[in-house]
């Protein structure tokens, strides 16, 4: 047998760094389309008078569509991540998504300087949102396999990335409002800001294979594979070779018995012998057999629900209805008001409520609490809708003051990060070593379908304020 290599050093924590901004490089699309809704929505709800009242002339529920052409791509292609992955190397889908991350945000960021009729900009933008998804939805899909190579923590830095995206482009938008800038350039600025998060992105990808630490764990199973198999074929072979020589220099006794049949003496193996060897190599085959995905998901059954469940609740409302909450102090604050305290407060929060879980880990993943806290959740959604949105058809206000709507945000979207990334972490600590590759797939997947089934609850969600 060989000896154990030791693991080299993390230095200057460059393989964390690179799968930060990996993370964060993964929900740029998502969140800067969702961040900006306020100037497709100045682009698209153009008003016009009618029987001396201003109308809306056409109104396009952009958020809500934006909302489920984001998601969609990513259940879509969390099912063929199995095709993709036997027909396209990990290398092609990672750099080849972010290259075409990078083309359509900066097909985005000219389109903000030509003029469009309402309908063309709103299917134009569409395809976009769906075709920059589907990419990220590649990319994530991939990096959430690579990353699981690594040890734990390393996950919990590429969640925290990703919880950082959406701070990174609630920060550009507040820049861009308070730039003295027309609108048109403000808007430029804002999405050259994307492409400038996307190249980084790809440069850290590009830095990975350099990097001793990450060289030693992304190969370790390509290497760990070929030393098995050849040390189960010398096991194989001293196997054959010890057969060949207990029969040739072995000596057997046999005494005959009173029905006439042989009783061979008993013989004690060597320790080290080739019975021993056999023993071994079938233990060692037998132990690296994966478990099937339904035996997985047997396991990882409770977390698989948590994370659909969260993912549901906070779609279905976050941005859909809470990007239409109004200020109660009109004037300048208005302009910021969206920004701040609707992206602002949830991407934070969110940010911060995946981070704390390197720190507190609470419930813990066998206690029957942690499922209950998750459905708890579910009254977030009357809370937000009797928030100040506008407009409205049927429910009252109740809470039309900013700072119960920032409070009431604040611990939405802190829940909302901390109980998804301690279901994604605790999934593969349910299932054998062998089996955390099946299980982080399985979750991936339960967390696409939660996200879309929020996406398309939104609808019927908005449509009863």
């Amino acid at each position: 047998m060989k000896g154990r290599i030791d693991a080299p050093q993390d230095r200057g924590c460059l393989v964390g760094i690179c799968f930060f901004f990996l993370g964060l490089g993964t929900l740029l699309p998502w969140n800067f389309f969702m961040t900006a809704s306020l100037y497709f929505q100045g682009r698209l709800n153009t008003t016009e008078w009618s029987n001396g009242t201003m109308v809306v002339r056409k109104e396009y529920y952009f958020n809500n569509w934006m909302t489920l052409l984001s998601q969609l791509p990513l259940l879509v292609f969390t099912l063929l991540n199995s095709f993709l992955y036997q027909r396209i190397s990990a290398a092609m889908r990672i750099a080849g998504s972010l290259v075409f991350i990078l083309l359509l945000f900066i097909f985005t960021a000219v389109l903000v300087k030509v003029p469009m009729e309402e309908d063309r900009f709103f299917s134009i933008t569409m395809a976009t949102i769906w075709f920059i998804n589907s990419f990220g939805a590649v990319l994530q899909g991939s990096l959430f396999g690579l990353v699981g190579l690594l040890p734990q923590k390393y996950s919990t830095v590429f969640m925290s990335g990703q919880g950082l995206a959406g701070t990174f482009a609630a920060i550009a938008m507040l820049l861009a409002i308070a730039s003295d800038a027309d609108s048109e350039t403000a808007a430029l600025g804002y999405f050259i800001t994307p492409c400038v998060g996307t190249l980084v992105t790809l440069f850290s990808y590009l830095l990975l294979p350099r990097l001793e630490f990450a060289q030693y764990y992304l190969n370790k199973g390509s290497k760990y594979e070929a030393d098995t198999t050849d040390e189960l074929l010398k096991e194989r072979s001293t196997v054959e070779n010890g057969k060949l020589n207990g029969h040739a220099n072995g000596t057997v006794t046999s005494q005959p018995t009173m029905d006439g049949s042989a009783a061979e003496a008993e013989r004690e193996p060597a320790p080290d012998g080739p019975e021993h060897a056999f023993l071994s190599m079938e233990q060692v085959e037998k132990g690296q057999a994966k478990a099937s995905v339904l035996e997985v998901f047997k396991k990882i059954w409770v977390m698989a629900f948590c994370v659909t469940f969260v993912f549901t609740v906070t779609l279905s409302v976050f941005p859909a209805v809470t990007a239409d909450v109004r200020t109660s102090f009109p004037g300048k604050w208005e302009r910021f008001f969206i920004s701040v305290c609707c992206f602002l407060i949830f991407n934070i929060n969110d940010w911060f409520g995946r981070t704390v879980t390197t720190l507190i880990c609470w419930p813990r993943k066998e206690s029957r609490l942690f499922p209950v806290l998750v459905v708890s959740r579910v009254v977030f959604i009357p809370l937000l809708m009797l928030c100040n949105v506008q407009s409205r058809s049927f429910l009252p206000v109740y809470f039309s003051h900013d700072a119960a709507f920032s409070v009431i945000m604040a611990l939405f979207s802190l829940s909302s990060g901390y109980f998804v990334c301690l279901s994604m972490s605790y999934a593969p600590q349910l299932v054998e070593p062998k089996d955390a590759e099946t299980a982080g797939a399985l979750m991936t997947f339960f967390l696409a379908l939660g996200l879309s089934m929020g996406a398309a609850l939104s609808f019927p969600l908005r449509a009863l304020v």
